[in-house]
């Protein structure tokens, strides 16, 4: 998982669940798909990329 979602007005229940962009696409939205399979297009702004920690 590289990106985790941020925004608590939409899918308040996945606030810090770690996602992966699946695809990019116009206007500023992307896939995603959580660790459970679920798949959603939504804008860019909704997910942040994970920093890493080593």
């Amino acid at each position: 998982m590289t990106h985790y979602w941020r925004l608590r007005a939409t899918l308040p229940e996945r606030h810090g669940h770690p996602c992966r962009l699946i695809a990019v696409g116009k206007m500023n939205t992307i896939q995603i798909e959580f660790a459970d399979g679920t798949r959603h297009i939504v804008s860019r702004y909704a997910v942040r990329r994970l920093q890493d920690t080593q």
